[in-house]
């Protein structure tokens, strides 16, 4: 009779095994129902479930769909991908009701962090999430960063460090586990890991001093998870990225930061990991670093996918390339967060508004971040809003409304508007215009030459242009008026608005 797995023989053994590698997987679905095939892993061993805004149609229908899958399993670990500001799920065709991190760092008040995500923790719990993959410690040190950005609380490791672990706190106290990312920091890439694979060339001593301070802090906050980046940082591991790595993973976040919580993977059908490793042996070899959860569902939402991540831990254990311990030791912290998640859902009690929170606290939150340079004259006629649009990165994805115009259009009647991508010529912006002034809106002008050259084109030929910078403000502020958001969330955007249109 065969051991096949922490002791136990023959075909309990081999359940067992089983459950564990289900346990330990994160994946996705189609639709805003609970497939049939989902309830049946979640009954047969699958502990968690990722959300993404095409399972998102209303409140309501969230609360509906998690009802579903505690009906399966109680204590089942519901994930999404929700930052607020830019990245949001949950108002993912509507623009979020918070700003995002920049915005939260460029006020730098640590109560309101600590207070807008506790609110946005309460909205999750109502709607039954009890997992959020969030917020971002990254340190944004290098401005080009194409994945990061506004996603980051800003590009000073204290400042970062302090709000990370102020988000943590909030989000823990409205019952939401906090998952901090990227660890070990993806803040020094200007490669997206989604396409290829991210290189951090910097020494030691500079990742221990900028890198890994607020990730220390979530710690020290009691973070309930730490995800991993599809990076390779050589100063740590010459070989393998972070997910992959027991020494980044094992060695430096176990032991060297004495972080005892669950370990997730970010999503493994990333290309930086697909497309090198592949999502079967990606995987194990994640488990086997020191990862218990495997993020998967992004872009692989079926069963196949389950079924063959799943069949691929138990084929790596009875094969020896994954110890039965560790796979059972993922699943154990798994299964402990779950019963966590629940116990904080009944003692933060999710349905009634928490201490220092407020409905409206994004949006207040938002007035406070926006930066403004130079006046214009009291609007008294239609606007002409010039959406200056940059391809978004798959984490931010492109479905999601951005900008001022329908705001603006709100305050001010009559205001027309059009969206422009590379290319474009300022004489046809001024055409469409006519005879309004120009409110000109960018994100991340700094990255984007053609933003730049379009910007320069039209104030030079209308001085009286406002321009609306949604992403990192690094160009210099030029135009009548200059309103840096801080980011482009849909708050973001009515605070920007109501400063141009004087309300």
């Amino acid at each position: 009779m065969t051991v096949l797995a922490h002791g136990v023989t023959g075909s309990d053994a081999n359940d067992e095994l089983t459950r564990d590698a289900l346990a330990v997987l994160q994946p996705g679905f189609e639709g805003t129902t609970a497939p049939a095939w989902l309830l049946r892993q979640v009954g047969e061993g699958l502990t968690a479930v990722g959300l993404f805004g095409r399972n998102i149609a209303s409140p309501e229908q969230l609360a509906a769909l998690t009802a579903q899958l505690r009906a399966e399993r109680e204590d089942v670990l519901v994930a999404i991908d929700e930052e607020g500001g830019d990245v949001t799920r949950l108002e993912v065709r509507g623009g979020s009701s918070f700003p995002g991190n920049l915005a939260l760092g460029a006020v730098d008040d640590t109560g309101l962090t600590r207070d807008v995500a506790r609110e946005l923790g309460r909205r999750l719990a109502e709607c039954g999430v009890n997992l959020n993959w969030a917020p971002s410690a990254d340190v944004n040190s290098n401005p080009d960063n194409p994945v990061i950005g506004v996603r980051s609380f800003g590009a000073d490791t204290h400042l970062a460090a302090r709000h990370t672990a102020a988000y943590v706190e909030g989000l823990q106290a409205a019952g939401v586990a906090a998952c901090t990312k990227h660890f070990p920091g993806h803040g020094d890439t200007n490669v997206d890991s989604h396409h290829a694979l991210p290189r951090i060339d910097v020494d030691l001593d500079t990742l221990v001093a900028r890198e890994l301070v607020p990730f220390k802090a979530a710690v020290a906050a009691g973070t309930k998870a730490v995800m991993s980046a599809h990076i390779l940082v050589p100063a740590l591991d010459p070989t393998r990225p972070a997910t992959l790595s027991p020494q980044i993973l094992t060695g430096l976040l176990r032991k060297e930061l004495g972080y005892e919580g669950l370990i997730v993977t970010d999503g493994m059908e990333m290309n930086a990991i697909a497309g090198t490793y592949g999502i079967e042996r990606g995987s194990v070899l994640a488990i086997a670093a020191g990862a218990d959860a495997i993020c998967v569902g992004g872009g692989l939402a079926d069963e196949a996918t389950v079924l063959r991540l799943r069949d691929a831990l138990v084929a790596a254990v009875r094969e020896g390339a994954l110890p039965a311990e560790r796979l059972a030791d993922a699943a154990a912290r798994v299964r402990a967060l779950a019963s966590w998640t629940r116990q904080a859902r009944a003692a933060a009690a999710p349905g009634a508004p928490q201490e220092g929170s407020a409905p409206g606290i994004g949006l207040a939150a938002a007035r406070r971040a926006v930066a403004v340079t130079g006046t214009a004259a009291p609007v008294t006629a239609p606007l002409y809003v010039a959406t200056l649009a940059p391809v978004a990165n798959i984490a931010v994805g492109d479905e999601t409304p951005w900008g001022v115009a329908a705001e603006l259009a709100a305050l001010v009647p009559g205001t027309a508007s059009g969206v422009y991508s590379e290319g474009v010529e300022a004489a046809a912006v001024l055409a469409a215009a006519g005879s309004r002034t120009v409110v000109a809106v960018v994100r991340d002008e700094h990255r984007h030459p053609w933003m730049a050259q379009a910007l320069d084109a039209l104030i030079a030929a209308r001085p009286d242009t406002v321009v609306v910078e949604m992403g990192v403000p690094r160009a210099t502020p030029r135009g009548a008026l200059h309103i840096a958001t801080h980011g482009a969330s849909r708050v973001c955007g009515t605070a920007a608005a109501e400063i141009i249109a004087g309300a």
